[in-house]
């Protein structure tokens, strides 16, 4: 008797168990799950960076680059915790590549799950996650977004609609003349012609910045921290930049592709985009006038 007592009560637990983790999966909206996951990565990586064992190579991933320890790790516990939850969605990795974790997605999981692999690697604290979350098959249908700087665990999110935040404050893009106009500008592998082209911007301004994230410094922008940020390489991916878009949008910024149209593109791993944000249309004029 008390053995059947004991193996009802472990298939009842089973069953409880299974119930709950449907329950979470019904309840539990995107952003939330977006932000769980981000904290996982943070508490799975934050010892790591900077490390011996952040390194190593493990072939060429998804996206193109290296596919490093640090990297593996962090898309690991993207792809664990959408397991567990049973969450119905294709997942578009920097390094995995796409895996469709169900027969009827919702929407894409857009993920680098490491932005900024090789400050990680070296531990310079400038590196992040960027998590996006899209229903179709293009960058204008992300609906939630969550960067996190995972140097010291800053979450910067965004839900369609609802804002931009910094943890749980709400952030916006400098809307003021700023003291200094800070620039960001990604020329890593730019070529003679594009710095040509962005030379008057290094003429004219002495306050022009890159650190090696373009997601982080995205966050940063809508945080108002960064006045500008060009990358017209044509080099950038959909995963560096899904999170982003929607939190630079969310924030109040302006988000243009090199022909100056609102930035959109597919979410094809053949994508490369450039784009140019700024914090209000003067700004956008005044820089976009100095490009040759």
């Amino acid at each position: 008797m008390s053995c059947f007592i004991v193996i009802y009560a472990f298939k009842t637990r089973k069953f409880l168990s299974l119930k709950l983790r449907r329950w979470k999966k019904r309840t539990m909206q995107v952003i939330e799950i977006l932000r769980e996951v981000s904290k996982r990565i943070y508490d799975n990586v934050k010892d790591l960076a900077g490390t011996d064992d952040a390194g190593g190579d493990f072939g060429r991933g998804a996206g193109g680059d290296i596919s490093r320890n640090i990297d593996i790790i962090a898309e690991k516990t993207v792809l664990d915790y959408l397991r567990e939850i049973n969450f119905d969605c294709i997942v578009l990795g920097e390094e995995c590549g796409r895996v469709e974790l169900s027969k009827k997605p919702k929407g894409f999981i857009i993920m680098d799950a490491i932005d900024g692999s090789a400050n990680a690697v070296r531990g310079v604290p400038f590196f992040c996650s960027s998590l996006a979350f899209a229903t179709e098959d293009k960058l204008s249908s992300v609906t939630d977004g969550v960067i996190t700087n995972l140097s010291n665990g800053d979450m910067y999110w965004a839900s369609k609609g609802r804002g931009a935040f910094l943890n749980e404050s709400k952030i916006k893009v400098h809307d003021k003349e700023p003291i200094y106009k800070i620039i960001g500008i990604n020329t890593s592998g730019a070529t003679i012609e594009l710095m040509n082209r962005l030379h008057p911007i290094f003429e004219q301004h002495n306050h022009i910045r890159h650190f090696g994230a373009n997601a982080l410094e995205m966050a940063f922008f809508a945080r108002g921290l960064i006045d500008i940020f060009i990358d017209f390489r044509d080099k950038i991916r959909i995963q560096d930049i899904a999170a982003g878009y929607l939190i630079v949008k969310e924030a109040g910024g302006i988000l243009l592709d090199a022909d100056l149209n609102p930035l959109d593109a597919d979410l094809s791993y053949k994508t490369r985009i450039s784009f140019i944000a700024a914090s209000n249309q003067k700004i956008m004029d005044d820089i976009i006038s100095q490009i040759k």
